[in-house]
């Protein structure tokens, strides 16, 4: 169970500690006379600080941070969710070209985030507080955000796939639709990134309840 924190002064944020690495997960909300009208962002740390991740990544094995924030409203007898919104940001390490290569991936469009030679850059871009565009609650709606982040090495899918992320060749990625003439490489490449310690890691962070 990830341990959960409140913090005030005019935002929810939520940390969650992952063994003796401190990873810091947040939903900051603007002031409160803006709550129906501008969106919260997410920002964190720590998500990249794991040793056997960062030996993957500077062995150019990529890394994907697939996020989903969702808002919901409270009832008396069950919550509902009105509305969600996803996005990934990758990074890779270009081992020739001795540079990170960082992209964020929002409606199957790719922004480049930069490239940056050194870890520590590149991480403050994957980490940096991002503006998420989902839909605001009216005023008087009581209700929370709730935030899902899963951290893979190499996606757990194909290498070839993640380059063409890279390159903007979105669909196979996104839809699914994969080679069947790569499912052996495929399950080799995942097979190697086990044994390298890579895994799927969970994260969530909620806000408190506010209302408009």
């Amino acid at each position: 169970m990830l341990k959960l924190s409140l913090v005030a002064a005019g935002f929810f944020a939520i940390a969650a500690p992952l063994g003796a690495q401190k990873v810091r997960l947040e939903v900051v909300l603007p002031a409160q006379p803006a709550w129906a009208d501008e969106p919260p962002a997410v920002s964190s740390a720590g998500l990249l600080a794991d040793p056997s991740m960062r030996d993957l990544l500077s062995n150019g094995f990529p890394a994907r941070l697939h996020y989903r924030l969702e808002r919901w409203t409270s009832g008396r007898w069950f919550d509902d969710l009105k509305a969600a919104f996803e996005w990934d940001v990758i990074l890779k390490y270009d081992v020739l070209g001795k540079k990170y290569q960082v992209v964020r991936v929002v409606n199957k469009k790719v922004e480049s985030l930069g490239e940056y030679p050194a870890t520590v850059d590149a991480e403050s871009a994957v980490e940096s507080p991002y503006k998420v565009a989902i839909s605001l609650p009216k005023k008087g709606e009581r209700g929370y955000y709730n935030l899902l982040l899963d951290v893979e090495t190499l996606s757990l899918s194909d290498l070839d796939e993640v380059q063409r992320w890279l390159k903007g060749e979105l669909k196979p990625a996104v839809s699914g639709k994969r080679n069947p003439g790569t499912a052996l490489g495929r399950g080799v490449r995942t097979l190697v990134v086990r044994l390298l310690g890579g895994e799927k890691r969970h994260y969530e962070a909620r806000t408190g309840t506010f209302r408009p």
